[in-house]
């Protein structure tokens, strides 16, 4: 159960995230979101000048005069949300606020995203994931289904701890068969090799990668230093030199693009919807 504390940044989330997608984020979701696929409209006479690659033999031959297949875009699109609550999105700096953590933010992202492709009448599905799927919604496009999508990305109760990135998008790729933007959002705390799950995700499907850090992410290098694994709760001792070599946001960013998904990265201290804003303008220009 949640907190009255966190129920009060539930409702705050719901209602900022909101108002504020009601504005110019929709608009760069859309514009960034369009040309998804084609879906067929009809079949009429053929026109001098038509694509004659789009004719209907089977029409043509019954009618006995030639007819082409006509196609649209699909306004539609499906998003599917994919959310990391792993125990290593828990620490943080406190953000800009003072009490903004990774978990915090992602919540921001995973609702903004909601909002904006509900706004714009596409199908919203989520999954979040540690090491085992905790929470599935298939697809759906209602306001109840967004609220839905926001209370289980902003829950901190999981039965898992540690992530595993890979059979998260194993378990993507399997279900959402047609294609589909898939928005993963996550800080990519995973040595385990997923790069190979993402690249055939990204080959089917439009992938954002959304990369949350924390200024503690870039701590200076202070040698040997004792730290406890928020996954496994263990204490072990870090070379910080090597650590920050292999976890920095700029090595993480680099391994999510060499598999062919967009990547950015947003910090704890970061407006989230200005970032994104920002990020769905240069998806549109690219």
């Amino acid at each position: 159960m949640w907190t009255p504390e966190e129920l009060r940044d539930l409702r705050r989330l719901h209602i900022v995230a909101g108002r504020r997608v009601d504005s110019a984020f929709s608009g760069d979701w859309r514009s960034a979101m369009r040309g998804q696929g084609m879906e067929f409209d009809q079949v009429r006479p053929y026109v001098a000048g038509d694509d004659v690659r789009h004719i209907d033999w089977n029409v043509t031959a019954r009618a006995n005069e030639p007819h082409i297949k006509v196609y649209r875009e699909e306004r539609q699109v499906t998003v599917q949300l994919v959310v990391d609550v792993s125990a290593s999105t828990v620490p943080g700096s406190g953000g800009r606020d003072g009490r903004t953590d990774r978990r915090l933010q992602i919540a921001r992202i995973a609702g903004s995203l909601a909002f904006a492709a509900l706004r714009n009448r596409d199908r919203l599905g989520l999954l979040t994931w540690t090491d085992r799927e905790e929470t599935y919604l298939p697809p759906g496009a209602s306001r109840s289904h967004g609220w839905a999508v926001l209370q289980a990305t902003y829950a901190a109760a999981t039965q898992g701890r540690r992530t595993d990135l890979a059979s998260a998008f194993a378990a993507v790729a399997k279900r959402q068969r047609r294609r589909a933007v898939v928005a993963v959002v996550s800080d990519f705390f995973d040595d385990a090799p997923w790069d190979r799950d993402l690249t055939n995700l990204a080959r089917r499907h439009t992938v954002h990668a959304i990369l949350v850090h924390d200024p503690l992410d870039d701590a200076p290098r202070l040698g040997l230093v004792d730290v406890l694994d928020p996954e496994t709760g263990a204490q072990m001792l870090v070379d910080t030199a090597a650590w920050s070599a292999r976890r920095s946001v700029k090595a993480r960013l680099e391994r999510i693009r060499r598999t062919g998904a967009r990547a950015v990265a947003l910090s704890t201290t970061d407006d989230a919807i200005a970032v994104l804003q920002r990020w769905f303008r240069e998806q549109v220009r690219a």
